[in-house]
C-alpha cells in the first residue's frame, strides 16, 4: 500500500481519497477506521460497578449461559453488548474470533499448540487455555501465516 500526503494551505478541511482497483476487506477496514467519530468504548460490570475497559487490558471475551464476559488481569466483567457488537468495537488487528462464542486478544497469547488434529489449543498469558473451533482454524492459520 502506498501512502501519499499533500499539504495545501488553501485546503480548509482534510480530504482523504482512496484509489484502488477493487473493494477489499483491508480497504473496508481503513474506511471504517477513518469514519469513526465516536471512541469505541467497552464497559463492563464487576461488583455492581460499571467500569470502562481498555482494549489493551482485555485478554479474552466469551459467551456463557446467555451472558458475555470480558477477562482482564483485574478479573471478569459482565458485558451488556452482544458478541458481534463487541467484535465491531474491537481493534481488528489485535482481536480475533476463535469460535462462535469467543474472541481473544492476540497480544495476550502465550502460544498456539497445533499438535491436536483438527483444532488449535490457545494458551493465554494469564494461564487460561482455550480452543479454536474447527470452523475458525483456517482463519487463524491465515492470520498466523501458516
Amino acid at each position: 500500500m502506498q501512502i501519499e500526503l499533500k499539504i495545501d494551505s488553501s485546503c480548509t478541511e482534510p480530504i482523504v481519497i482512496i484509489m484502488t482497483d477493487s473493494m477489499t476487506e483491508e480497504i473496508k477496514n481503513i474506511m471504517d477506521k477513518l469514519s469513526e467519530n465516536v471512541p469505541q468504548i467497552i464497559s463492563g460490570i464487576k461488583d455492581n460497578k460499571l467500569e470502562v475497559l481498555e482494549q489493551s487490558d482485555i485478554i479474552r471475551i466469551y459467551a456463557n449461559s446467555g451472558k458475555n464476559f470480558a477477562v482482564t488481569d483485574n478479573g471478569e466483567y459482565i458485558l451488556r453488548l452482544r458478541l458481534y457488537e463487541i467484535e465491531n468495537k474491537l481493534n481488528s488487528h489485535q482481536f480475533v474470533r476463535i469460535s462462535n462464542s469467543e474472541i481473544i486478544n492476540l497480544k495476550k497469547v502465550n502460544n498456539f499448540d497445533l499438535s491436536i488434529t483438527g483444532t488449535i489449543c490457545v494458551k493465554l498469558l494469564n494461564g487460561q487455555t482455550t480452543y479454536v473451533s474447527r470452523r475458525y482454524v483456517s482463519k487463524i492459520k491465515k492470520i498466523l501465516g501458516i
